[in-house]
């Protein structure tokens, strides 16, 4: 299945429920009548693009209308160049540090698939022909080290884990020690999954980075947040609060195979400006894919 199919795949939900209420709009009222705008504008909504995005859209549609009428007005074609333009990636995949080894931090609330992303993303560095390293950093969550270990041995990636409560910072240093040692390409530093309104475990996490940061400088190169695209606008919180906390430089969006608000991808990478880097898009080692903006539009709006 091409990259394509599986953007096409995991946003039907999103997509049949958003193309066909726009449609049925549309067919019922040729005229653009604000009573009309208001309700495309309810259809975008409800699919969690955001009310940034969903304005933009709005008022390109009443653009058109209004310098072409509505012969071949065409909103769902509008709808797809809007969201495309705004969602351009302007560093695409994962930086790469000027020496080895690049950090990526992997952070976000409980729940959201981290660890299996954390590994998903070592299996997708393998396949490029460079070398991985996992670290078990959350050493709070049951099975949590187990899960990494397993996904470590599966993919033929070593794990660097400490004990259960262990510190989660001297995990990290001893991780991004082993990965200079080893001179690996990239240590993908698995945490514990926190609540964004909990101060003391966020204030855990910068203590993580200052530790990264002293042991490699201007290490973590990448922060990553993982967010859960089933939780809707949800998601927009969580990131604006882990952003505030630990700057993020890109998100990964997991379950988006299982959702009709697929949207809310737009509306966080709209506000905030973060680039979504990778999307989730199923449960194997290689569903984890890089975000590409044209599929993605596509994948959402095309008949």
């Amino acid at each position: 299945m091409g990259l394509f199919d599986k953007f096409k795949a995991a946003l039907t939900k999103t997509h049949d429920k958003l193309t066909h209420e726009i449609k049925r709009i549309v067919t019922r009222s040729p005229k653009l009548d604000a009573a009309t705008l208001e309700e495309i504008e309810i259809a975008l909504i409800g699919a969690d693009l955001g009310l940034e995005m969903t304005r933009q859209i709005v008022t390109a549609v009443k653009k058109a209308y209004e310098s072409q009428g509505s012969s071949g007005l065409d909103v769902l074609a509008i709808a797809k160049r809007e969201v495309e333009q705004n969602l351009a990636v302007k560093e695409p995949g994962l930086r790469q540090a000027a020496s080895k080894p690049t950090i990526v931090s992997i952070v976000g609330v409980n729940g959201t698939g981290k660890t299996t992303t954390s590994a998903k993303l070592a299996n997708l560095i393998q396949t490029q022909g460079k070398t991985a390293l996992l670290a078990a950093c959350d050493t709070f969550r049951a099975a949590a080290i187990e899960q990494l270990k397993l996904w470590g041995t599966r993919l033929n990636v070593e794990v660097i884990a400490g004990a259960y409560h262990a510190d989660p910072a001297a995990v990290a240093h001893d991780a991004v020690k082993a990965g200079q040692s080893r001179q690996v390409d990239y240590v993908f530093i698995d945490t514990a999954g926190r609540l964004h309104t909990k101060h003391n475990l966020m204030q855990e996490l910068q203590k993580v980075h200052r530790v990264i940061g002293k042991q490699l400088d201007g290490a973590p190169h990448e922060v990553l947040l993982v967010l859960d695209a089933t939780t809707g606008m949800n998601a927009l919180t969580q990131a604006r609060e882990f952003n505030k906390a630990v700057p993020l430089s890109g998100l990964i969006v997991t379950k988006l195979d299982g959702t009709s608000k697929g949207g809310m991808v737009v509306a966080i990478q709209k506000e905030l400006g973060i680039p979504i880097k990778f999307v989730g898009l199923g449960e194997k080692a290689d569903d984890l894919q890089p975000f590409d903006p044209k599929q993605f539009a596509e994948a959402l709006f095309e008949e």
